[in-house]
C-alpha cells in the first residue's frame, strides 16, 4: 500500500513576487512592438527577475525621445537600449525603465536576436538594475548580474544574452 501523499507543484508565476505594471507605448513605436509586447508577456518577463514585490512604469520609446531622456539624465547625447530610474529597492521595488524600440531593433538585428528575445533580457536587465544590481562599479558585480541574466533567461527558454 502507498501511503505517501502526491506532492503539489506550484506554477512558477505564482511564487514570483507580484508586480504592478503600467505599459505605455510613444507615439513612435511600430505597431510591431506594441504586438509583441503584451502586458502579460512583460509581466511574466520582468517577475522571473524580481526579489521583491514592485511597481513599475514600463515605456517603449522612439529614439528621438530616448536620446532626449539619456542627454537629460545621462549626459549622454544618443538613444539607448534601456534606461533604468530606481526609486525604492525594498520592501517594494519602485522604477520606471525606458527602452528605445529603434536601438532594440537594431541590436537585436545585429546580435542575431530575435526582438523578442533582446526585449526580455533588456527587460530583466532594466529590472536587476531597479533592485540595486550594476554592472558599471567592478567586474564583480558586473560578472555577477550577467550571471543571473544568463540564469533568468535560460530558464524562461531563451538562450544566453551575451553569447
Amino acid at each position: 500500500m502507498n501511503t505517501k501523499k502526491p506532492i503539489r507543484v506550484e506554477p512558477v508565476e505564482t511564487l514570483l513576487p507580484t508586480l504592478d505594471l503600467s505599459l505605455q507605448f510613444g507615439a513612435a513605436v511600430p505597431e510591431s512592438h506594441k504586438k509583441l509586447l503584451g502586458k502579460a508577456r512583460v509581466t511574466r518577463w520582468m517577475r522571473m527577475a524580481l526579489l521583491h514585490p514592485a511597481e513599475i512604469t514600463v515605456r517603449i520609446v522612439g529614439a528621438t525621445e530616448g536620446r532626449a531622456l539619456n542627454r537629460d539624465y545621462r549626459n549622454k547625447d544618443y538613444a539607448t537600449n534601456v534606461l533604468t530610474f530606481d526609486y525604492t529597492k525594498a520592501p517594494v521595488v519602485t522604477a520606471d525603465l525606458v527602452l528605445c524600440a529603434p536601438v532594440v531593433a537594431k541590436e537585436a538585428k545585429e546580435q542575431k536576436k530575435t526582438l523578442e528575445e533582446h526585449y526580455a533580457h533588456l527587460l530583466v536587465h532594466g529590472t536587476l538594475h531597479a533592485q540595486g544590481y550594476d554592472h558599471e562599479t567592478n567586474e564583480t558585480d558586473a560578472l555577477e548580474m550577467e550571471a543571473l541574466e544568463v540564469l533568468l533567461m535560460k530558464g524562461m527558454g531563451y538562450g544566453n544574452p551575451y553569447e
